[in-house]
């Protein structure tokens, strides 16, 4: 929202380059929260292990993939934003630019799982009757519709993921402030709803 009210000229528009300023002040504290997140990244993945317990082969190795993508990620982010506070030597930008690389590999490998599933689910309900189906019809169109929301999401990370790289790939460097804004509005509003229809299925 800072970005669309500060489009033009951020000097004619102090609301929209204070949220701006809010925005980047959350976002250096999402950085900070996510020292934290190794721990329960590596718990994550070693109970998720090789995905065993998955049905599909290809789901499997997309999701192994996402994990090791997501586990490196983490401490690339911690590098980068210890050389920007000064507390190691090293070119942050370089890993910076590492880090939002394989952000942008889990995001791909997260919308490639979303759709080889929703493939999955919409083929049961097409091609198998209601009674057989040990889920219901029901169930498996929330899950496609969580799956769909998945996808969006991520999709809107990864345009900021791209933009967010170095300049001379695809359109790096090259979103205006506003429209960086509304891909993490998006992002943040469909989790928000996936996260609500969570709460009324019960499901996890």
């Amino acid at each position: 929202m800072g970005g669309a009210l500060a489009w033009k000229d951020p000097a004619q528009a102090p609301v929209g380059s204070s949220l701006l300023a809010v925005s980047e002040q959350l976002s250096h504290c999402r950085t900070v929260l996510r020292l934290f997140d190794d721990l329960a990244m590596l718990t994550y993945s070693c109970q998720y292990g090789l995905g065993a317990q998955e049905d599909d082969v290809p789901v499997r190795w997309l999701s192994v993939l996402n994990n090791l993508a997501d586990q490196l990620y983490y401490p690339c982010e911690h590098v980068a934003w210890a050389a920007d506070t000064r507390i190691i030597r090293a070119n942050s930008q370089q890993w910076w630019a590492l880090s939002m690389a394989l952000w942008g590999t889990s995001l791909i490998l997260g919308i490639a799982r979303s759709l080889r599933i929703l493939a999955q689910l919409r083929r049961k309900l097409q091609t198998q009757p209601s009674g057989s189906l040990q889920t219901s019809p029901e169930a498996l169109r929330a899950q496609a519709k969580a799956e769909a929301l998945m996808i969006l999401s991520n999709t809107a990370d990864l345009a900021n993921a791209i933009h967010w790289l170095p300049p001379g790939l695809l359109w790096a460097g090259k979103f205006p402030p506003w429209l960086v804004g509304l891909m993490g509005t998006v992002s943040s509003l469909a989790g928000l709803y996936q996260t609500c229809m969570k709460g009324s299925t019960g499901t996890v």
